[in-house]
C-alpha cells in the first residue's frame, strides 16, 4: 500500500515574508485556517476555531526557517491517535511566492479515505481563503 500524501502548490502575489507571516502569526493565521494562541515556532501548538474557539488542531513544530520551510505534526480529533505531518516550502519566483504543501503520514485504509478527502477539499478552500486575503480580494 502506498503512503497518502495531499500536495499542493499555489501562487501568491506576496513576497515570502508576507506568505510567512499567514503561516505563523495567529492574527493572519485566523483568516484563513485556524488560530493559535501564540506564533508557530519550534515546540507544541494548538489551534483553535477563529469563531468557535473550540481546540481544532495540535502537535508540535518541528522546523522553522523563516520564509522559506515550516514542518510541523497534525494531529485532529477523527485521526484518534494517528500523528501526520505537514511540509510547507517557500519560493520566491519573479512577481511572488511560490507556496508548496505536503502533508504526509495520514492513516491509511478504505475506513480512512473518507478523511483523506475532507482533508483534500480542506486544503483547497484554506489555500484559497489564504490567496483571497493576502491579494486583497
Amino acid at each position: 500500500m502506498t503512503d497518502t500524501i495531499l500536495q499542493k502548490t499555489i501562487y501568491i502575489k506576496a513576497t515570502p515574508a508576507q506568505v510567512w507571516a499567514y503561516l505563523t502569526e495567529p492574527a493572519k493565521l485566523a483568516i484563513w485556517f485556524h488560530k493559535p494562541k501564540t506564533s508557530l515556532i519550534e515546540g507544541e501548538y494548538e489551534m483553535f476555531g477563529a469563531e468557535s474557539g473550540d481546540k481544532l488542531m495540535w502537535g508540535e513544530v518541528l522546523l522553522a526557517e523563516p520564509f522559506s520551510r515550516l514542518e510541523y505534526t497534525f494531529t485532529i480529533a477523527p485521526m484518534g491517535d494517528a500523528v501526520s505531518t505537514v511540509r510547507w516550502n517557500l519560493e520566491e519566483v519573479a512577481g511572488g511566492t511560490r507556496l508548496s504543501l505536503s502533508h504526509e503520514g495520514l492513516p491509511q485504509g478504505e475506513e480512512a479515505f473518507g478523511l483523506t478527502l475532507a482533508l483534500d477539499k480542506g486544503w483547497d478552500d484554506h489555500l484559497a481563503r489564504m490567496r483571497a486575503s493576502a491579494h486583497g480580494d
